[in-house]
């Protein structure tokens, strides 16, 4: 990794390998709990990295302590009205909107524990690299909660509508080698072993052209059902990539038999 963690003691820490920013959860006292503080530092990371920092063209999400994450911090689950639990359920759904849609791709290197927001912060990841021992669990009816973060829209595009009504209605725990048969992750690696993976893909997407990718990820994200919407995005999609110097330059470099230097225009 090129530089040191930005602050050692940051509840969300972040390191940059070249084009790509390693992204920790950082409160292994509690299993990377997802409580306000690493809600709302994660979000402000996830901003400043996705449409800020023009040196990060790919993100790896991962936790502290050979965990992922253990879900919500039931220590700050209180009493409290229906329009204050409303308010503090927009800034989890902000961090998924900002996961799922925003320009640059987002893979997850998840170990140790993905309970409840851990399962919903690797499922809306463009890739999942699993621990093959990790333990996941959708273990919101468990305390009489629904699927948050997003989980109803991305679990269902990573397993299916019939397998997710399942996770999500039994709560059963199910381990990395399950994960990956299931559609769930997409590589399994050896315990200790699932950040590196992950950094080598996350290089990979690093490499792609910058205004593609996000082209891609907002159209994939807004959801293309039939074939009217299909037709409508590439009618509207294509012609602005072929005019982009990305395009031109990846043509250029062909021709030329030479790797193509993207910019992201």
């Amino acid at each position: 990794m090129s530089q040191a963690p930005e602050s050692a003691d940051e509840i969300v820490r972040v390191e940059h390998d070249g084009e790509v920013a390693i992204v920790t959860l950082n409160y292994p006292q509690r299993r990377n709990a997802f409580s306000l503080k690493m809600r709302e530092t994660l979000f402000e990371v996830l901003y400043r990295l996705m449409y800020q920092d023009a040196t990060c063209r790919a993100i790896v999400l991962t936790g502290a302590g050979g965990v992922f994450c253990a879900g919500g911090d039931i220590s700050e689950m209180k009493d409290r009205t229906v329009l204050d639990f409303r308010e503090r359920n927009l800034l989890p759904l902000n961090i998924f909107k900002l996961m799922a849609e925003g320009p640059k791709a987002v893979v997850a290197a998840v170990e140790g524990f993905a309970m409840g927001a851990g399962v919903s912060l690797s499922a809306v990841s463009d890739y999942v690299v699993s621990a093959s021992n990790t333990r996941y669990a959708c273990a919101f009816i468990k305390v009489g909660l629904l699927p948050d973060t997003g989980l109803f829209w991305s679990l269902a595009q990573r397993v299916g509508a019939g397998k997710a009504r399942e996770l999500v209605l039994s709560a059963d725990e199910f381990n990395g080698e399950e994960a990956l048969r299931i559609g769930f992750a997409n590589q399994l690696a050896a315990p200790g072993e699932a950040l590196p993976a992950a950094i080598e893909v996350a290089r990979e997407y690093a490499r792609m052209p910058p205004l593609a990718v996000a082209h891609l990820r907002a159209a994939l994200a807004g959801g293309i059902e039939s074939l009217d919407e299909a037709i409508e995005t590439e009618v509207n999609l294509q012609p602005i990539l072929r005019r982009s110097q990305d395009h031109q330059e990846a043509a250029k470099a062909f021709m030329e038999k030479r790797p193509a230097v993207f910019v992201g225009n």
